[in-house]
């Protein structure tokens, strides 16, 4: 049986650190009120030279040299990205010729903070397919495009990065399944309400959110489809060592995981130091988790994504 496992994992953040004390100086907020509503301490920010392909290219790049696998060895690129570089080509795309990947398939998905949930569960069945052996599997994300920045109740709230993982064919079991969701009769409570047309913007261009709608909603469907996960792989909550949900605001995370009926301890957090990176949450907290030792060779990790469309997913992965 051909089975996908990971085999390296890479992560980006851009240089700039924007702190609270930074947003209390342009906006009605203050540390307090954001660290009390969210756990988030700083965000990371593109400089305006950076589009989601730059960011996305250094996180691969440190995936690739942490499995040992060259650019020339992947067959497949999928980018998870609500923040894309153009309308077309893809994101992937632009990338695959950063790295010197050619000749491969590469595309983007969009499931917005699910994106990498999503994208790493279709790379998962493509090479357990047999038509694809190594993947590179990529959340970037450029948010701070999007934020209206007089708006405190979202722009305290995201910041920009990628992360990236290999999956590879293997006979050993990597990820052991997962489960996508969608439904769009959400899609008022988080969406950004614009596009282009005739050389316009039509619409708004900036992110709206329903808060207290999202954070009711994210708690359900993410206990749910963790539930859902581990009964698909014939295991149990006692079975999974780590648990990484989209890293969207600690106090989300925390009612996941206690809902599920985890251990604090067994949670990896990184919104207070990334903000809500979208995409990239999942990945880059992986990565962080993996070089920092918390994860170790042969754990079960859940990850899970939830985010506008409605959409939401988890895939239960041995490391």
């Amino acid at each position: 049986m051909t089975w996908s496992r990971i085999v390296g994992t890479g992560g980006y953040l851009p240089p700039k650190v924007v702190t609270n004390d930074d947003l209390a100086k342009r906006m009605d907020t203050s540390d307090e009120w954001i660290r009390a509503r969210t756990g988030i301490r700083q965000r990371h920010v593109a400089d305006p030279s950076q589009a989601s392909s730059d960011l996305a290219a250094e996180a691969s790049r440190a995936a690739l040299a942490a499995s040992g696998v060259s650019a020339a060895q992947i067959d497949l690129i999928i980018i998870a990205t609500a923040t894309p570089d153009y309308v077309f080509p893809s994101t992937a795309c632009i990338m695959q010729a950063k790295l010197g990947a050619k000749g491969c398939a590469a595309f983007d998905i969009q499931a917005v903070c699910s994106g990498f949930v999503y994208a790493l569960a279709i790379a998962d069945n493509l090479i357990r397919s047999g038509q694809h052996r190594c993947a590179l599997v990529v959340g970037s994300e450029v948010y701070s495009r999007i934020l209206d920045w007089n708006d405190r109740g979202t722009a305290v709230l995201f910041g920009d990065g990628a992360g990236a993982v290999i999956l590879k064919a293997d006979s050993r079991p990597g990820i052991l399944g997962s489960v996508l969701h969608a439904d769009g009769s959400y899609a008022d409570i988080l969406s950004v309400p614009g596009n282009v047309c005739g050389g316009k913007i039509v619409g708004s261009p900036f992110l709206k959110m329903d808060g207290q709608a999202v954070f009711k909603f994210a708690v359900k469907v993410l206990d749910e489809v963790a539930r859902e996960t581990l009964a698909r792989c014939g295991l149990t909550v006692a079975d999974v060592d780590w648990l990484i949900p989209h890293q969207a605001n600690v106090r989300i995370l925390e009612a996941t995981a206690k809902k599920i009926g985890l251990d604090r301890s067994k949670l990896v957090v990184t919104v207070d130091q990334h903000a809500n990176t979208s995409a990239a949450s999942v990945p880059l907290a992986l990565d962080l988790a993996i070089r920092d030792g918390r994860i170790k060779p042969g754990h079960k990790v859940m990850l899970q994504g939830v985010g506008g469309g409605f959409t939401w997913g988890a895939s239960l992965v041995e490391m």
